[in-house]
């Protein structure tokens, strides 16, 4: 049924249960980028575990959260689809990281120098790898809110990167975190 209303809405975005009972989550996130690969999914279910976060991210939903979020923080993560952002909970982000700790490097060339990053950019993207959020990183280097997002745009920026989750997982590959 999701598939079929995302063929005759076109929507920007979809919260995407992944626990359906006609067809999971993930197959229906799969079959509605690949007909309408501008559309954004966002995956929601009530328990966050590895499978489904792996399931759900490989389909290529570009967020995942569990029920027990906050709304201000769903409402937070549709807008960060919107603008092209990923947003991961708390837990989703462990199992990404997670996974890049074990993962065996990837068959390519030398990850080459660090970009020139600044010592309190390095300090925020070893925070980022470790799974915190602005917040976090703002309370634990006294700084505020705003100043911690404009680091992590710069940082993002610097690295050439699309989203915090992607810099989370080019600090671990480089023993950052």
């Amino acid at each position: 049924m999701g598939v079929r209303l995302a063929d005759e809405l076109r929507p920007d975005v979809v919260l995407m249960d992944l626990h359906m009972p006609d067809l999971p989550g993930h197959e229906a996130t799969r079959a509605i980028l690949e007909r309408h690969p501008s559309t954004r999914v966002v995956a929601l279910t009530v328990l966050s575990e590895e499978e489904d976060v792996a399931a759900a991210l490989d389909a290529g939903a570009c967020g995942f959260l569990a029920k027990d979020t906050l709304i201000d923080d769903v409402v937070a993560a549709l807008r960060a689809a919107v603008h092209g952002a990923a947003w991961l909970s708390p837990r989703a982000a462990e199992v990404i990281l997670k996974r890049a700790r074990r993962a065996d490097p990837p068959p390519t060339p030398e990850l080459g120098p660090l970009p020139p990053l600044s010592s309190r950019e390095l300090d925020v993207l070893r925070m980022i790898a470790r799974g915190m959020d602005n917040a976090e990183i703002a309370a634990t280097l006294h700084i505020s809110p705003k100043t911690a997002k404009n680091h992590v745009s710069n940082i993002l920026a610097k690295l050439g990167l699309p989203s915090r989750v992607q810099a989370a997982i080019y600090a671990v590959r480089r023993g950052l975190d």
